[in-house]
């Protein structure tokens, strides 16, 4: 994903991605090109930052069989961002687990995760709340349902609908 070009012309850097996918840690460097006219960064790549990986979490450990779409977003901009900042994420397994039984039946599930992107003192610069939707898939009659993608390989979802 560091050479994904949303990232890589960005200053955007996965900088921690354990195998087992519950967390996943990102860095921004300030640069020329990110700053706004104060100097500091520019809110939009703040929230760049922030944006595909609580989906992307959530993808790896409910995969094929859910679709998984982001589908709000807040952001709260609290001091100004200089230096490099950076933003942690993390997925409990009691939510995983919680998630897939909510959207069993294939209902929609509606979930709010918060992320912090905090600067190299550990003061918060932003606040980024991510509303995540998900819902298993419906089966296609003589079809059974996709399994989770495997290790290394995206998963793909609809747009959801409803």
């Amino acid at each position: 994903m560091n050479l994904w070009p949303p990232f890589a012309f960005s200053g955007i850097r996965i900088t921690d991605l354990p195998p087992d996918f519950m967390s996943v840690t990102v860095r921004l460097r300030l640069r020329w090109w990110n700053r706004n006219v104060a100097g500091v960064h520019f809110g939009g790549s703040l929230f760049a930052m922030t944006d595909p990986f609580w989906m992307m979490l959530l993808l790896r450990h409910l995969g094929g069989e859910h679709v998984i779409w982001d589908r709000a977003a807040e952001v709260d901009f609290l001091k100004p961002g200089k230096g490099d900042v950076y933003a942690r994420f993390r997925i409990n397994p009691e939510d995983v687990v919680r998630l897939r039984d909510e959207a069993a039946g294939g209902a929609k599930v509606l979930e709010w995760f918060t992320v912090e992107v905090v600067d190299a003192d550990g003061d918060v610069v932003a606040r980024v709340r991510k509303q995540v939707y998900l819902r298993r898939k419906r089966e296609t009659p003589g079809k059974a349902a996709a399994t989770a993608f495997p290790p290394g390989r995206a998963a793909r979802s609809a747009r959801p609908s409803g």
